[in-house]
Protein backbone atom coordinates (compact mmCIF):
# COMPACT_ATOMS: atom_id res chain seq x y z
CA UNK A 1 0.00 0.00 0.00
CA UNK A 2 1.60 3.23 -0.96
CA UNK A 3 0.27 7.07 -0.30
CA UNK A 4 -0.31 9.27 -2.83
CA UNK A 5 0.05 12.95 -3.04
CA UNK A 6 -3.32 13.69 -0.76
CA UNK A 7 -2.28 11.46 1.67
CA UNK A 8 -4.47 8.08 0.75
CA UNK A 9 -3.55 4.29 0.27
CA UNK A 10 -3.51 3.12 -2.46
CA UNK A 11 -2.41 -0.76 -3.76
CA UNK A 12 0.29 -0.50 -5.42
CA UNK A 13 1.65 -3.64 -8.00
CA UNK A 14 4.89 -5.03 -8.29
CA UNK A 15 4.67 -5.68 -12.32
CA UNK A 16 8.06 -8.08 -11.35
CA UNK A 17 5.85 -10.50 -9.61
CA UNK A 18 2.91 -10.13 -10.93
CA UNK A 19 1.42 -13.36 -12.84
CA UNK A 20 -1.69 -11.56 -14.24
CA UNK A 21 -4.04 -13.91 -12.42
CA UNK A 22 -6.40 -11.49 -11.69
CA UNK A 23 -7.81 -11.78 -7.82
CA UNK A 24 -6.68 -8.49 -7.21
CA UNK A 25 -9.53 -7.05 -8.86
CA UNK A 26 -12.18 -10.08 -8.24
CA UNK A 27 -12.18 -8.74 -4.71
CA UNK A 28 -11.66 -4.90 -5.24
CA UNK A 29 -14.79 -3.45 -3.85
CA UNK A 30 -14.37 -0.71 -5.97
CA UNK A 31 -14.79 -2.60 -9.33
CA UNK A 32 -16.89 -5.66 -8.21
CA UNK A 33 -18.99 -4.93 -5.24
CA UNK A 34 -20.39 -7.76 -2.81
CA UNK A 35 -24.62 -8.58 -3.12
CA UNK A 36 -26.15 -6.26 -0.30
CA UNK A 37 -28.53 -7.79 2.40
CA UNK A 38 -31.95 -7.98 0.93
CA UNK A 39 -33.41 -9.29 4.37
CA UNK A 40 -36.12 -7.09 6.05
CA UNK A 41 -35.01 -4.27 8.24
CA UNK A 42 -35.46 -2.96 11.50
CA UNK A 43 -34.10 0.00 13.84
CA UNK A 44 -33.81 0.32 16.97
CA UNK A 45 -32.62 3.64 19.16
CA UNK A 46 -30.95 4.60 22.84
CA UNK A 47 -28.13 4.14 24.71
CA UNK A 48 -25.82 1.64 27.16
CA UNK A 49 -27.12 1.27 30.47
CA UNK A 50 -23.55 1.41 31.58
CA UNK A 51 -23.18 5.42 32.14
CA UNK A 52 -19.00 4.92 32.70
CA UNK A 53 -19.06 3.19 28.83
CA UNK A 54 -21.91 5.33 27.35
CA UNK A 55 -19.33 8.84 28.16
CA UNK A 56 -16.68 7.11 27.19
CA UNK A 57 -18.16 6.59 23.60
CA UNK A 58 -19.05 9.07 21.02
CA UNK A 59 -22.70 8.44 20.52
CA UNK A 60 -24.93 6.01 22.86
CA UNK A 61 -22.43 2.87 23.55
CA UNK A 62 -24.07 0.48 21.25
CA UNK A 63 -20.94 -0.82 19.80
CA UNK A 64 -19.75 -2.18 23.33
CA UNK A 65 -23.80 -3.30 24.34
CA UNK A 66 -23.36 -5.76 21.09
CA UNK A 67 -19.99 -6.48 22.27
CA UNK A 68 -20.85 -7.84 25.84
CA UNK A 69 -23.89 -9.89 24.62
CA UNK A 70 -22.44 -11.33 21.22
CA UNK A 71 -18.73 -12.67 22.72
CA UNK A 72 -19.71 -14.79 25.86
CA UNK A 73 -17.03 -17.35 25.12
CA UNK A 74 -14.20 -18.22 23.05
CA UNK A 75 -14.31 -14.99 21.00
CA UNK A 76 -12.16 -11.64 19.22
CA UNK A 77 -13.36 -8.32 18.64
CA UNK A 78 -12.16 -6.78 15.68
CA UNK A 79 -12.01 -2.75 15.52
CA UNK A 80 -10.01 0.60 14.25
CA UNK A 81 -7.46 1.15 17.37
CA UNK A 82 -5.73 4.47 17.62
CA UNK A 83 -1.76 4.89 17.79
CA UNK A 84 -0.99 8.10 17.96
CA UNK A 85 -1.91 9.86 14.47
CA UNK A 86 -2.31 6.69 12.81
CA UNK A 87 -5.28 4.17 12.86
CA UNK A 88 -5.02 0.70 12.26
CA UNK A 89 -7.13 -3.05 12.55
CA UNK A 90 -6.58 -4.86 15.00
CA UNK A 91 -8.10 -7.69 17.89
CA UNK A 92 -8.81 -8.05 21.01
CA UNK A 93 -9.99 -11.29 23.38
CA UNK A 94 -10.68 -9.84 26.05
CA UNK A 95 -14.03 -7.22 26.69
CA UNK A 96 -11.71 -5.13 29.07
CA UNK A 97 -9.42 -3.97 26.04
CA UNK A 98 -12.87 -2.53 24.22
CA UNK A 99 -12.14 0.69 24.94
CA UNK A 100 -9.24 0.76 22.50
CA UNK A 101 -12.24 0.66 19.67
CA UNK A 102 -14.67 2.83 21.33
CA UNK A 103 -15.05 6.90 20.01
CA UNK A 104 -15.06 7.55 16.12
CA UNK A 105 -11.48 7.76 14.52
CA UNK A 106 -12.63 9.84 11.49
CA UNK A 107 -9.53 8.52 9.66
CA UNK A 108 -9.72 5.28 7.68
CA UNK A 109 -7.62 2.80 9.26
CA UNK A 110 -4.98 0.25 7.78
CA UNK A 111 -6.38 -3.07 7.52
CA UNK A 112 -3.28 -4.96 7.35
CA UNK A 113 -3.53 -8.57 8.40
CA UNK A 114 -7.25 -8.49 10.02
CA UNK A 115 -9.19 -10.14 7.13
CA UNK A 116 -6.31 -13.18 7.32
CA UNK A 117 -6.89 -12.98 10.65
CA UNK A 118 -10.33 -13.24 11.48
CA UNK A 119 -10.50 -16.37 8.74
CA UNK A 120 -7.94 -18.37 10.53
CA UNK A 121 -10.11 -16.90 13.91
CA UNK A 122 -13.31 -18.39 12.69
CA UNK A 123 -11.70 -21.88 11.01
CA UNK A 124 -10.62 -22.49 14.85
CA UNK A 125 -13.89 -21.87 15.73
CA UNK A 126 -14.22 -18.85 17.54
CA UNK A 127 -16.99 -16.29 17.46
CA UNK A 128 -15.81 -13.32 15.77
CA UNK A 129 -17.16 -9.58 15.79
CA UNK A 130 -15.65 -7.81 13.31
CA UNK A 131 -16.48 -3.89 12.84
CA UNK A 132 -15.16 -1.05 10.06
CA UNK A 133 -16.98 0.90 7.66
CA UNK A 134 -19.30 -0.37 4.92
CA UNK A 135 -16.40 -1.25 2.25
CA UNK A 136 -14.32 -2.35 4.84
CA UNK A 137 -17.02 -4.79 5.99
CA UNK A 138 -16.99 -5.26 1.95
CA UNK A 139 -14.28 -6.30 1.69
CA UNK A 140 -14.16 -8.91 4.36
CA UNK A 141 -16.83 -10.53 2.96
CA UNK A 142 -15.26 -10.52 -0.49
CA UNK A 143 -12.01 -12.19 1.10
CA UNK A 144 -14.17 -15.04 2.73
CA UNK A 145 -15.69 -15.44 -1.33
CA UNK A 146 -19.14 -14.92 0.42
CA UNK A 147 -18.85 -17.59 2.47
CA UNK A 148 -21.10 -17.44 5.74
CA UNK A 149 -20.12 -18.45 8.95
CA UNK A 150 -22.75 -18.61 12.23
CA UNK A 151 -20.23 -17.05 14.25
CA UNK A 152 -19.14 -13.93 12.28
CA UNK A 153 -21.06 -10.68 13.31
CA UNK A 154 -20.20 -7.91 11.09
CA UNK A 155 -21.03 -4.42 12.31
CA UNK A 156 -20.35 -1.22 9.96
CA UNK A 157 -20.32 2.59 10.93
CA UNK A 158 -22.43 4.64 8.29
CA UNK A 159 -19.73 6.47 7.51
CA UNK A 160 -19.83 9.92 5.60
CA UNK A 161 -16.51 9.71 3.83
CA UNK A 162 -12.41 9.28 5.66
CA UNK A 163 -10.90 12.70 5.67
CA UNK A 164 -7.00 13.06 4.17
CA UNK A 165 -4.63 12.42 7.09
CA UNK A 166 -2.43 15.26 6.03
CA UNK A 167 -4.71 17.65 7.47
CA UNK A 168 -4.42 16.38 11.16
CA UNK A 169 -0.38 16.35 10.11
CA UNK A 170 -1.01 20.11 9.81
CA UNK A 171 -2.10 20.59 13.05
CA UNK A 172 0.64 17.93 14.26
CA UNK A 173 3.27 20.35 12.52
CA UNK A 174 1.46 23.18 14.31
CA UNK A 175 1.93 21.42 18.14
CA UNK A 176 5.32 20.92 17.31
CA UNK A 177 6.28 24.25 16.88
CA UNK A 178 4.09 25.77 19.49
CA UNK A 179 4.80 22.66 22.23
CA UNK A 180 7.75 21.36 20.91
CA UNK A 181 6.06 17.57 21.09
CA UNK A 182 3.76 15.56 19.32
CA UNK A 183 -0.34 14.38 19.40
CA UNK A 184 -0.52 11.06 21.53
CA UNK A 185 -4.24 10.87 20.77
CA UNK A 186 -7.02 12.78 19.52
CA UNK A 187 -10.76 12.65 20.18
CA UNK A 188 -12.85 14.60 17.79
CA UNK A 189 -16.19 14.10 20.28
CA UNK A 190 -14.95 14.26 23.37
CA UNK A 191 -17.89 14.69 26.06
CA UNK A 192 -17.01 17.59 28.16
CA UNK A 193 -19.25 17.91 30.90
CA UNK A 194 -17.98 21.27 31.89
CA UNK A 195 -18.51 22.60 28.49
CA UNK A 196 -22.22 24.62 27.19
CA UNK A 197 -21.95 22.16 24.59
CA UNK A 198 -20.67 18.24 25.02
CA UNK A 199 -18.75 17.63 22.01
CA UNK A 200 -15.12 19.01 21.47
CA UNK A 201 -12.04 18.40 20.16
CA UNK A 202 -9.65 16.99 22.64
CA UNK A 203 -5.95 16.69 21.68
CA UNK A 204 -3.62 14.99 24.16
CA UNK A 205 -0.18 15.87 23.29
CA UNK A 206 3.24 15.17 24.71
CA UNK A 207 6.18 17.46 25.05
CA UNK A 208 9.50 16.41 23.97
CA UNK A 209 11.40 17.87 26.63
CA UNK A 210 8.51 17.08 29.28
CA UNK A 211 6.98 13.62 29.29
CA UNK A 212 3.54 14.98 31.27
CA UNK A 213 0.96 15.26 28.72
CA UNK A 214 -0.75 18.26 27.88
CA UNK A 215 -4.41 18.88 26.43
CA UNK A 216 -6.01 21.51 23.89
CA UNK A 217 -9.84 21.53 23.39
CA UNK A 218 -12.20 22.84 20.81
CA UNK A 219 -15.46 23.54 21.24
CA UNK A 220 -17.05 21.58 18.07
CA UNK A 221 -18.95 25.13 16.43
CA UNK A 222 -15.71 26.33 16.55
CA UNK A 223 -13.42 23.44 15.30
CA UNK A 224 -12.04 23.94 11.27
CA UNK A 225 -12.29 20.47 11.02
CA UNK A 226 -16.01 19.48 11.21
CA UNK A 227 -16.29 22.73 8.80
CA UNK A 228 -14.12 21.44 6.00
CA UNK A 229 -14.89 18.02 6.35
CA UNK A 230 -18.54 18.57 6.25
CA UNK A 231 -18.12 20.71 3.51
CA UNK A 232 -17.05 17.73 1.55
CA UNK A 233 -13.27 19.44 0.55
CA UNK A 234 -10.95 16.42 1.77
CA UNK A 235 -12.84 12.90 1.53
CA UNK A 236 -11.30 10.31 -0.06
CA UNK A 237 -12.21 10.44 -4.03
CA UNK A 238 -13.86 6.99 -4.36
CA UNK A 239 -16.01 8.27 -1.52
CA UNK A 240 -17.72 10.85 -3.24
CA UNK A 241 -19.36 7.88 -5.48
CA UNK A 242 -19.27 5.40 -2.80
CA UNK A 243 -21.33 2.09 -3.96
CA UNK A 244 -22.71 1.60 -0.13
CA UNK A 245 -24.37 4.32 0.40
CA UNK A 246 -27.78 3.02 0.34
CA UNK A 247 -30.77 1.69 2.28
CA UNK A 248 -29.54 -2.23 1.74
CA UNK A 249 -26.03 -2.54 3.93
CA UNK A 250 -23.35 -5.03 3.57
CA UNK A 251 -23.24 -5.79 7.41
CA UNK A 252 -25.43 -7.33 9.85
CA UNK A 253 -25.48 -4.51 11.62
CA UNK A 254 -25.02 -0.58 10.86
CA UNK A 255 -24.40 2.12 13.60
CA UNK A 256 -24.60 5.78 14.01
CA UNK A 257 -26.04 8.71 15.83
CA UNK A 258 -29.17 8.51 16.41
CA UNK A 259 -29.85 11.98 14.39
CA UNK A 260 -33.52 13.70 14.54
CA UNK A 261 -33.52 11.85 18.16
CA UNK A 262 -35.05 15.30 19.57
CA UNK A 263 -37.98 15.11 16.64
CA UNK A 264 -39.27 12.50 16.31
CA UNK A 265 -38.10 9.98 19.43
CA UNK A 266 -37.25 12.47 22.07
CA UNK A 267 -37.21 9.81 24.96
CA UNK A 268 -34.10 8.34 23.98
CA UNK A 269 -32.23 12.05 24.48
CA UNK A 270 -30.18 11.15 26.52
CA UNK A 271 -29.96 14.26 28.30
CA UNK A 272 -27.22 15.08 25.50
CA UNK A 273 -25.34 12.73 26.52
CA UNK A 274 -25.87 10.85 22.88
CA UNK A 275 -27.57 8.46 22.01
CA UNK A 276 -27.25 5.52 19.03
CA UNK A 277 -28.58 4.19 15.82
CA UNK A 278 -28.71 0.46 15.48
CA UNK A 279 -29.74 -0.64 12.09
CA UNK A 280 -30.02 -4.60 11.52
CA UNK A 281 -29.91 -6.08 8.30
CA UNK A 282 -29.88 -9.54 9.13
CA UNK A 283 -32.05 -11.75 11.06
CA UNK A 284 -28.82 -12.51 12.92
CA UNK A 285 -28.58 -9.08 13.60
CA UNK A 286 -32.09 -8.14 14.66
CA UNK A 287 -31.96 -11.12 17.45
CA UNK A 288 -28.33 -9.25 18.90
CA UNK A 289 -30.18 -5.98 18.94
CA UNK A 290 -33.40 -7.23 20.39
CA UNK A 291 -31.43 -9.42 23.08
CA UNK A 292 -29.68 -5.99 24.00
CA UNK A 293 -32.19 -4.27 24.60
CA UNK A 294 -33.36 -6.67 27.39
CA UNK A 295 -29.74 -6.62 29.01
CA UNK A 296 -27.73 -4.34 28.72
CA UNK A 297 -29.37 -1.33 26.34
CA UNK A 298 -32.14 1.43 27.46
CA UNK A 299 -34.31 1.76 24.10
CA UNK A 300 -36.45 0.75 21.58
CA UNK A 301 -37.12 -0.06 18.37
CA UNK A 302 -38.16 2.65 15.58
CA UNK A 303 -39.78 3.27 12.53
CA UNK A 304 -37.28 2.40 9.88
CA UNK A 305 -38.27 4.78 6.81
CA UNK A 306 -38.31 7.50 9.91
CA UNK A 307 -34.94 6.77 11.11
CA UNK A 308 -33.18 6.54 7.48
CA UNK A 309 -35.08 10.09 6.92
CA UNK A 310 -31.87 11.39 8.92
CA UNK A 311 -29.55 8.96 7.79
CA UNK A 312 -28.16 10.83 4.57
CA UNK A 313 -25.20 8.36 3.98
CA UNK A 314 -28.02 5.94 3.97
CA UNK A 315 -29.50 6.72 1.04
CA UNK A 316 -27.14 8.43 -1.30
CA UNK A 317 -22.91 8.99 -1.53
CA UNK A 318 -21.74 12.89 -0.53
CA UNK A 319 -21.76 15.48 -2.63
CA UNK A 320 -17.84 16.26 -4.03
CA UNK A 321 -17.26 20.10 -3.14
CA UNK A 322 -16.31 21.75 -6.84
CA UNK A 323 -13.27 23.64 -4.65
CA UNK A 324 -12.10 20.46 -3.51
CA UNK A 325 -9.25 20.69 -6.07
CA UNK A 326 -8.15 24.10 -5.01
CA UNK A 327 -8.16 22.91 -1.17
CA UNK A 328 -6.19 20.12 -1.69
CA UNK A 329 -3.69 22.05 -3.64
CA UNK A 330 -3.91 24.23 -0.45
CA UNK A 331 -3.32 21.44 1.90
CA UNK A 332 0.14 20.48 0.12
CA UNK A 333 1.83 23.89 1.03
CA UNK A 334 -0.41 25.91 3.32
CA UNK A 335 0.52 25.60 7.29
CA UNK A 336 -2.38 24.58 9.35
CA UNK A 337 -3.47 28.30 10.61
CA UNK A 338 -3.56 29.55 6.95
CA UNK A 339 -5.52 26.54 5.66
CA UNK A 340 -8.11 26.85 8.45
CA UNK A 341 -8.07 30.56 7.96
CA UNK A 342 -9.06 30.48 3.93
CA UNK A 343 -10.92 27.79 4.18
CA UNK A 344 -12.80 26.78 7.49
CA UNK A 345 -16.08 28.62 8.08
CA UNK A 346 -16.75 30.75 11.44
CA UNK A 347 -20.50 29.84 12.93
CA UNK A 348 -22.99 32.62 12.40
CA UNK A 349 -24.15 34.14 15.52
CA UNK A 350 -27.28 33.00 15.00
CA UNK A 351 -26.27 29.72 15.30
CA UNK A 352 -23.86 30.06 18.38
CA UNK A 353 -26.83 32.12 20.09
CA UNK A 354 -29.21 28.97 18.83
CA UNK A 355 -26.49 26.67 20.06
CA UNK A 356 -24.98 27.94 23.57
CA UNK A 357 -27.74 30.17 24.71
CA UNK A 358 -31.05 27.93 23.92
CA UNK A 359 -29.59 24.79 23.38
CA UNK A 360 -32.07 24.22 20.34
CA UNK A 361 -32.29 20.38 20.63
CA UNK A 362 -32.46 20.55 24.35
CA UNK A 363 -34.67 23.34 24.54
CA UNK A 364 -36.97 20.87 22.33
CA UNK A 365 -36.96 17.72 24.35
CA UNK A 366 -37.62 20.36 26.94
CA UNK A 367 -40.94 21.54 25.36
CA UNK A 368 -41.91 18.28 23.78
CA UNK A 369 -41.40 16.41 27.83
CA UNK A 370 -43.84 19.85 29.05
CA UNK A 371 -46.28 18.82 26.81
CA UNK A 372 -46.44 15.50 27.61
CA UNK A 373 -46.32 16.16 30.97
CA UNK A 374 -49.12 18.31 30.82
CA UNK A 375 -51.35 15.98 28.89
CA UNK A 376 -51.26 13.50 30.94
CA UNK A 377 -52.83 15.91 33.75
Amino acid sequence: MQEDEEGFLYPNVDDTLCVECGLCEKVCQYINPVNKNTEPQNAFGGHISDAEVSNESTSGGAFSAIADVWCDDNYVIFGAETDGLKIRHSFINNKKDLYKFRRSKYSQSVIGNAYKNCKQFLSEGKKVLFSGTPCQIAGLKAFLKGKEFDKLLTVEVICEGVPSPLFVRKLDDKISKEKNGRINSLDYRYKDSNKWDYQVMNISYSSLHNPASGTIKCDRWFNPFWSIWLNHLMSRPSCYKCLYTTSNRVADISLGDLWGVHIYCPDLYNGDRGASLIVTNTDKGKKIAETILKENFIGRELDFSQALKYQGPMRKSIAENPKREDFMQDLKTMDYDSLCKKWAKRPSLKLLISKYVFGTNRQKVWWWNFKKKFKNK
